[in-house]
């Protein structure tokens, strides 16, 4: 949960995550994965800016109507980006690897803004919100020794 600012009206409203069931979403929406991932393609994504002047509801009736892109309607094919056959292989047939193992360790700060801010773009306030509250719950969760408990003696 969280709040998302309405700029226009100056407040605030509640944001709830959402699950989306993507069984659900191809169904009631009558396409494939594949035909999704078209659909983003022409949106816009991480990996790509997408087409100008198409948005989700557009890129959806263009789809169903025309069933991927290859099958868009000269113009539109033009706007295409040139990579999109790759955009489209990421999504379809990402790298994955089950072959890692994970260390816990002490947090490293400078390492994480450096990685988060420097190289992954992330704002600095929004990763020091998270910097901070991870600190707080392990040293909350940080095992006690007996003498933390004792006072002081001389």
């Amino acid at each position: 949960t969280g709040k998302e600012f309405l700029p226009s009206k100056g407040v605030t409203r509640p944001l709830k995550p959402e699950l989306i069931d993507l069984q659900r979403f191809l169904s009631h929406h009558g396409i494939t994965r594949e035909q999704l991932v078209d659909l983003a393609i022409l949106v816009g994504t991480d990996f790509n800016d997408g087409v100008k002047g198409v948005g989700p509801k557009t890129a959806l009736k263009l789809i169903k109507k025309h069933g991927s892109l290859e099958n868009l309607p000269a113009d539109l094919r033009e706007s295409l980006p040139k990579n999109y056959e790759e955009v489209r292989r990421i999504f379809l047939h990402p790298k994955v690897t089950s072959e890692y193992t994970l260390h816990y360790g002490e947090l490293k700060e400078e390492a994480l803004y450096e990685f988060l801010c420097g190289e992954r773009g992330f704002s600095k306030r929004r990763v020091k919100t998270v910097v901070e509250k991870m600190r707080r719950f392990y040293s909350w969760r940080r095992q006690r020794r007996l003498k933390e408990w004792l006072p002081e003696t001389r």
